[in-house]
């Protein structure tokens, strides 16, 4: 087996492997199976479209980090991630009473992070499956990135309108914030552009070494 394709099928399993111990008692079950019914369209489309465009190791790694992020949210609901208290655990202290916070930023984090990690892997299928130029292989990811953003609010309002109540709440997330869509909307941009500048840096650096 090629080491690329080890390294593929390593980082598969890690991920189902804990996947798997994360939809163990959920927090919220049917925000669970709402949250993951991306994943089970996402994760056999970007095998399919593998074999045919293959991604770098860097890509997938990149895929993989954001994959355990969204089974992390997945389990606790992002509105419920206890990460102040895994802090406190580790630090002695949290990010409420460092910096003030009043809410849980998980899905805020979840959202810049879906931009940094996914620009480099959406550049290199656009790449191959488009032939695009240098300057359009930068913008295609970004606009692509921008569309899935805003679409996925707008399937966020669609649940919670269909199913209500406790459920329609815990997968929309708002916490109470009536600018909520825009603000992960603008930090999944922001995390793009910033992700695009520093892919645009290094590639620049190397052409001229």
């Amino acid at each position: 087996m090629q080491p690329a394709k080890r390294y593929l099928v390593v980082l598969l399993v890690i991920y189902l492997s804990v996947w798997c111990l994360l939809a163990v008692a959920p927090h919220d079950r049917h925000d669970w199976l709402l949250e993951n019914l991306l994943v089970v369209i996402a994760l056999p489309t970007l095998l399919w479209l593998h074999r045919r465009y293959p991604l770098s190791t860097l890509s997938w790694s990149l895929i993989f980090v954001f994959g355990l992020l969204h089974a992390v949210g997945a389990h606790y609901t992002y509105a419920e991630v206890p990460y102040e208290q895994w802090l406190q655990s580790l630090t002695g202290t949290t990010l409420r009473e460092q910096l003030g916070l009043e809410r849980n930023h998980f899905d805020r984090l979840v959202h810049f992070l879906f931009g940094v990690l996914m620009f480099h892997p959406l550049r290199s299928l656009t790449r191959q499956m488009a032939g695009v130029g240098q300057v359009t292989s930068y913008l295609y990811p970004i606009a692509i990135l921008a569309t899935i953003s805003h679409l996925y609010e707008l399937l966020e309002w669609g649940a919670a309108e269909v199913f209500g109540g406790h459920l329609g709440m815990a997968y929309l997330g708002t916490q109470g914030d009536v600018w909520d869509a825009q603000k992960d909307m603008g930090l999944a941009f922001v995390g793009t552009l910033i992700a695009a500048l520093c892919e645009w840096l290094f590639c620049h650096r190397r052409q001229r070494l």
